[in-house]
């Protein structure tokens, strides 16, 4: 029996990988894939063993376009072996097939990744033994890939991740692959390991400041949206940043040099997918991308190729603070200045450029999301404000 495997290329692609080896040893051949390039792998994999019922096709955490699923279903229908196994929302119509098992959360809620529902499949079809490594392993792949680990504050998890980009595939794999098989009952980092996510760690902050400091702000449809051009740490980056700017919808991460988009989010209300879907890409809800095509060009680079970056607030001020006792300051590069009060009521009002808005407020949160979205402002630095006042006085 040979077995195919199609997958993604990022860690969950590497764990249902190794589950996949586990399992059926040499007898599985991995193709890791993106949405690139899937379609046509597996146009060309069916082009010669459209007939042959000896090897099991398994498709995981990817999506074949629609004339590759009539051809699975035709394979299907002929009595060779199909199995699509995918956790994101996109992928939710495989379900009317019998081959297809797409499910998004389990029912105690929580969120699926490929390789644990890859896992549960191969253990229900008696092809793989349950360990504690084992169960160890795919759980920190799949609170990495939902992003549970930073609501569980799991570093192993990222940590898992940060390894895998450092090493490389062929190389984690290898040692993936022999620790779990050698000390089935507890899956841990080496010292080694620990000593370099401790120095991945800071190098990682420091690439998180930096970047902070070159985020292009725009509108595309109501959504208001961040634009910067990273090509590492990106599920990292994209998160960090959405926490130092939450008046942004979505950070949007362009490469360039692979010619990628990822969208983060971290509000509920914005789904991501649905946004990258338009683009001809797909994803989570909250992380999900596309290709770099020339009308994603066009919208996050050459659009606003000459627009300036945010600025950050600062963070050492000592006067002019978020909702202080006697309002808060906000500047742009047109020199417009944006002042917040709480009136009598408890109402945050806004005064800018000296004339009081008609909008209010009920909390200094949407406040300043009004002013950072609309002015592209930020927090006045203290000297600045000690300089103006000197001035008027």
């Amino acid at each position: 029996m040979k077995v195919k495997l199609f997958t993604d290329s990022d860690l969950d692609g590497l764990g249902t990988a190794i589950v996949a080896k586990l399992a059926f040893g040499d007898d599985v051949d991995v193709f890791h894939c993106s949405y690139r390039n899937l379609n046509q792998r597996v146009d060309q994999f069916l082009k010669y063993h459209q007939d042959d019922k000896e090897t099991k096709l398994f498709i995981t955490d990817l999506s074949v376009n629609s004339t590759i699923e009539k051809k699975l279903e035709e394979r299907f229908n002929n009595g060779g072996h199909v199995q699509v196994i995918d956790h994101h929302v996109t992928a939710l119509h495989f379900n009317k097939y019998p081959w297809g098992k797409v499910v998004i959360e389990y029912e105690d809620g929580r969120k699926t990744c490929a390789t644990s529902l890859f896992y549960d499949f191969l253990i229900e079809k008696g092809q793989l033994e349950k360990t504690v490594a084992l169960d160890q392993f795919v759980d920190l792949v799949r609170q990495y890939d939902t992003w549970e680990w930073d609501a569980n504050e799991n570093i192993l998890a990222k940590h898992l991740n940060d390894l895998f980009f450092m090493f490389g595939r062929e190389q984690f794999e290898e040692d993936l692959l022999k620790r779990i098989k050698e000390d089935p009952d507890k899956f841990e980092l080496t010292d080694m390991e620990n000593l370099l996510m401790d120095v991945e760690e800071k190098k990682i902050e420091r690439y998180i400041y930096a970047k902070n400091k070159y985020i292009i702000q725009r509108f595309v449809g109501d959504y208001c949206i961040g634009i910067v051009h990273a090509e590492q740490y990106l599920s990292e980056l994209g998160n960090a940043l959405n926490k130092k700017n939450p008046h942004l919808d979505m950070i949007v991460l362009v490469n360039v040099g692979t010619k990628k988009v990822g969208f983060r989010t971290i509000h509920e209300s914005v789904n991501v997918a649905k946004f990258a879907k338009e683009l001809g890409g797909g994803g989570h809800p909250k992380a999900s991308g596309c290709d770099l095509t020339e009308e994603a060009f066009k919208l996050f680079v050459t659009d606003v190729f000459h627009q300036e970056p945010l600025r950050p607030d600062p963070e050492k001020n000592e006067t002019n603070i978020k909702d202080g006792p006697n309002g808060t300051y906000y500047e742009n590069r047109n020199g417009d200045i944006s002042y917040i009060i709480k009136n009598d009521e408890n109402i945050y009002e806004l005064i800018h450029n000296d004339e009081k808005l008609n909008e209010q407020f009920a909390t200094f949160e949407e406040a300043e999301a009004y002013v950072k979205r609309n002015f592209q402002s930020w927090l006045m630095f203290d000297r600045d404000l000690h300089k103006i006042k000197k001035n008027n006085k």
